[in-house]
């Protein structure tokens, strides 16, 4: 049977951990789940730690110190992950606005033949709710951009809900991801498509959180816009090897 683990990095998250850790629990996936929480002064580790009593074996969590960013959390969570030799490792966020229904589906995409499975607000038009336009068309405009700039056929590049085959996350040098915030998404895909993986999107309804404060910020847009230029640039000059397993 697959061992399947899904990170969830958190920051103030204390209004939808517990329902979002019980949601998945409920679900039809044999899965454990990893919290990878950058010292949340609103008592998110402690709702965490509380559940532990209650799911035991199923639930982990890494607490660090301070805000040190999406990428370096996920990036812990991967080495955990590998180093206890899961089989199928999901990203997804703490706030509801990945529907933790649409897990099993990623899972199955992966089964089905995919190494990297995207849950995809732009594959089957515009998917997004509560959002205001003005956020929509930045981030479907960006979405564009970047596949122009790196040539990738992935309508929706900065997605943050993914589901990876282990050996995708074995063949990255995780330590050589440059990104730390948002833009990680975008670097990790265009990493595992230039290393040949097949890269495959699942349509999904991206909903906004409804409770906590959102952690988007300009720079985060500022980050993509520079640094996909420099990345694909790299690319030019450095080609993409597979790490030994």
């Amino acid at each position: 049977m697959s061992k399947a683990l899904v990170i969830i990095p958190t920051y103030n998250e204390k209004e939808n951990i517990e329902k979002m850790i019980r949601a998945i629990f409920s679900l039809p996936l044999a899965c454990h789940i990893l919290i990878v929480d950058d010292g949340s002064p609103d008592g998110t580790a402690a709702i965490v730690k509380g559940l532990q009593t209650s799911f035991r074996e199923r639930l982990f969590m890494i607490e660090r110190t301070g805000k040190q960013g999406l990428g370096t959390a996920y990036i812990t969570g991967f080495k955990w992950g590998i180093e206890k030799q899961y089989d199928f490792i999901f990203e997804m966020d703490a706030d509801f606005s990945h529907n933790p229904a649409d897990l099993p589906l990623l899972h199955q995409t992966c089964l089905d033949g995919a190494d990297l499975a995207i849950g995809s607000r732009y594959k089957s038009g515009v998917n997004v709710v509560n959002w205001p336009m003005g956020r929509v068309l930045m981030s479907y405009f960006a979405s564009v951009y970047v596949r122009f700039i790196t040539g990738m056929r992935i309508y929706d590049t900065t997605s943050g809900f993914k589901c990876y085959r282990r050996q995708v996350l074995e063949a990255i040098d995780l330590d050589k991801i440059r990104f730390r915030g948002y833009a990680f998404q975008i670097e990790m895909k265009f990493t595992a498509w230039k290393l040949g993986f097949r890269v495959e999107e699942v349509p999904i309804v991206f909903t906004d959180r409804r409770e906590g404060t959102s952690k988007m910020s300009g720079g985060i847009f500022n980050e993509a816009l520079w640094g996909v230029l420099r990345m694909k640039l790299r690319s030019i000059f450095h080609p993409y090897k597979r790490q030994p397993s």
